[in-house]
């Protein structure tokens, strides 16, 4: 991706503007003088505090990816291009050409991995999880709409409440800045093709976008070579996203803004029998009104209505003939509302900022599933429905404070949150029905958060930040089994919340074009919600549940260092060390002191940017993953890895370019999932295409 991530946390982000003299005097002196640093400007933050901030002056660590990195990039998809980040990781390793919808997840600095997100991702303020099973439809973000992504790497349930247990990120789109159309074609490897349109129009009182994107791809084969049969092959993929949104002024104090989205995915996993489907539709209205002296009230209400699909199949074992094991479908609807009211700044001894909250969500669905037994019988199960309703609130208050060169900031939420209607319904093949209820469960929870920042120099910053967050289990974890490959896990409807409590301290200098930042953090998650292998296979065949276990302690340290000699050059290396280890498990002594499963304990990346317009933009990077596990019993290792990405663009007339990007440049052959079979990473995959662009910002 590209490696200007010199916009990271409080590290200044770099001017992008030439500070060579003018002509007139480079013609005087008969040569361009040699290239200087370029002067740091300080990118505006919202993520961290719920408060724009530049960001040197936000006390929690925040990474940003800025629109011009996106554009450098030699990501094709959004979680390609967070990847690059060291303190990020998606489950399984896997890229969301190939995997499955439901496994598409993010964690920050390696709090608690699994098919389910541990952080919340929003896309302008709006939740992006599936609010049925947590997961991330990467694929509904096409890169070519996404203005920047702020990544806030820590407990942040005092302002986000529910899902934030390991932080936030949020993806903010490309503003409306004009009339104007962009569109981009590419095509590659495996018989990749995308094609992406973008439409602004505005006005001085309003303006709209429209934003279509079509990715498909043949994919490759994800088994490995060594297990392969003769049922396995391609994974192909196809997804179609088409969104709108309109913002309005209706008077000198009052803005509004509404949107809608539309993603449809489908997979095909490369197994006969084997495949997947999600559809998201999602909507709402937002307004913004200026109460003068007594600041600003900011309100959004959304919905959404989802379905994912799911075939699993029974497969020999050579893996020369597969049957159909069962199907899924999910569909899930989900309603919410937040109110923020953000005071104006005022003294009262010291400067203070103010800022009250309050959301609401509610969220429904259900999981049926037909199976298709080899050799039934009248027991047999033919049929299992579960599902049931679960209702989140919230409250919560920030002051923002500054006295001289210190940055300081309280936050405190209080939330409650209720399982209702929670229900299964199994159908046997001779005809019996079987209806367990499950009782409906309430819960309260407390997430503090203090931080603050102090600058000791123009040069030198110090930082420190302790909070509390949570997680509720969600529909999915409580009710609905899964299979990966050959490994079939269970639900459980007596999951209990995860709770953290940790801290982050950390230091960052900056000298001319030299930027460094070095940050440890601790955490102590309870109840942590774990896919544990079972001693003895369930009735149902699975050999694992999700289940909670006692105690666990992630530790680690992230260190940055980014280098902007001229404006033409940038570069940047960060390295993130995670300790995540289970210190406590009643009923499952084996797992202590386990390594978390898909947590490796190292994550590197290296970029190099090379930026003249009249030439070519030129994006190298390296990232580099250590071995980490597929099971909790930390039986099955998966080995290091590193992957070498290019980007390459040219600019051919005003507003027309060629580019070019490269994937897996040495072709690495590496581990992304063991269940039950042994599944691959994505191979060299290249891309060419063109881009267009006319008016607009």
């Amino acid at each position: 991706m590209a490696l200007s991530l010199l916009a990271q946390a409080a590290v200044p982000r770099m001017a992008l503007a030439d500070t060579a003299p003018p002509p007139a005097d480079r013609a005087e002196r008969g040569a361009a003088p040699p290239e200087r640093p370029p002067e740091p400007i300080y990118e505006t933050v919202v993520s961290g505090l719920r408060l724009p901030r530049p960001q040197p002056d936000t006390p929690p660590v925040t990474t940003v990816i800025a629109r011009e990195e996106i554009a450098q990039s030699p990501a094709t998809t959004a979680d390609e291009l967070v990847r690059a980040v060291p303190s990020v990781a998606v489950f399984r390793r896997s890229a969301s050409l190939v995997a499955d919808p439901s496994s598409q997840t993010l964690n920050l600095r390696g709090v608690a991995p699994t098919g389910v997100s541990r952080a919340l991702v929003l896309q302008d303020g709006v939740p992006l999880n599936d609010p049925f099973g947590g997961w991330i439809s990467w694929r509904a973000l096409p890169l070519l709409g996404i203005g920047r992504v702020e990544i806030v790497p820590s407990g942040a349930s005092a302002l986000y409440g529910n899902l934030a247990l390991g932080g936030v990120a949020q993806v903010f789109s490309r503003p409306i800045g004009g009339t104007g159309v962009e569109t981009q074609l590419a095509g590659g490897s495996f018989r990749t093709g995308e094609a992406s349109l973008r439409l602004t129009g505005a006005s001085s009182a309003a303006g709209g976008e429209l934003l279509a994107d079509v990715l498909t791809s043949d994919g490759y084969s994800p088994i490995a070579p060594a297990q392969r049969g003769p049922i396995d092959g391609p994974a192909p993929s196809t997804d179609y996203n088409v969104s709108a949104r309109v913002e309005a002024r209706a008077g000198p104090s009052l803005s509004l803004r509404g949107f809608g989205r539309f993603f449809h995915e489908t997979l095909e996993a490369g197994t006969l029998f084997t495949s997947a489907a999600a559809r998201a539709a999602t909507y709402g209205v937002g307004a913004r009104l200026e109460l003068g002296g007594s600041g600003t009230l900011d309100a959004v209400i959304f919905a959404g209505n989802r379905r994912f699909e799911q075939q699993r199949a029974r497969v020999s074992p050579d893996r020369s003939s597969a049957s159909p094991a069962f199907t899924q479908h999910v569909p899930s609807d989900n309603q919410g509302a937040s109110v923020t009211w953000t005071l104006p700044r005022h003294q009262l001894g010291v400067e203070h900022v103010l800022l009250f909250g309050i959301d609401a969500q509610r969220v429904a669905g259900t999981s049926t599933e037909d199976q298709a037994s080899s050799n039934p019988t009248a027991a047999s199960i033919a049929s299992r429905s579960a599902g049931g309703e679960q209702q989140f609130a919230g409250v919560f208050a920030q002051d923002a404070v500054r006295v001289g060169r210190v940055e300081a900031s309280a936050a405190v939420r209080l939330d409650g949150y209720r399982d209702l209607s929670g229900a299964t319904t199994t159908r046997h093949v001779g005809g019996a029905v079987e209806r367990v209820p499950h009782p409906d469960r309430s819960n309260l929870q407390v997430s503090p958060r203090l931080g603050v920042l102090v600058h000791v120099t123009d040069v030198l910053a110090l930082r420190g930040s302790v909070y509390r967050a949570f997680r509720a289990p969600t529909l999915d974890e409580l009710y609905r089994p899964f299979q990966v490959g050959t490994i079939l896990t269970d639900g459980n409807a007596a999951l209990e919340p995860e709770t953290l409590w940790g801290g982050e301290a950390g230091a960052e200098a900056i000298a001319g074009g030299l930027t460094a930042r070095a940050t440890g953090f601790w955490n102590q998650l309870q109840h942590p919600i774990n896919n544990v292998t079972l001693a003895t296979p369930a009735p149902d065949g699975a050999t694992r549940q999700r289940q909670n276990l006692g105690e666990a302690r992630i530790r680690g340290v992230e260190l940055e260092v980014g280098w902007r000699p001229t404006r033409r050059w940038k570069a940047l290396a960060a390295y993130t060390f995670v300790d995540p280890v289970t210190t406590s498990a009643p009923g499952h002594p084996e797992l202590v002191g386990k390594q978390f499963p898909q947590d490796p304990r190292h994550r590197a990346s290296f970029a190099l940017t090379f930026d003249a317009r009249e030439l070519a933009t030129l994006t190298g990077e390296v990232r580099a993953v250590a071995a980490q596990y597929e099971d909790d019993r930390n039986t099955l290792p998966m080995g290091a890895y590193a992957v070498v990405n290019l980007a390459a663009a040219r600019e051919l007339a005003r507003g027309v370019a060629l580019f070019a990007t490269a994937a897996n440049v040495f072709d690495a052959s590496y581990l992304v999932g063991r269940a039950g079979v042994d599944t691959v990473g994505q191979p060299r995959t290249l891309l060419v295409g063109m881009r267009f662009a006319s008016g607009g910002e």
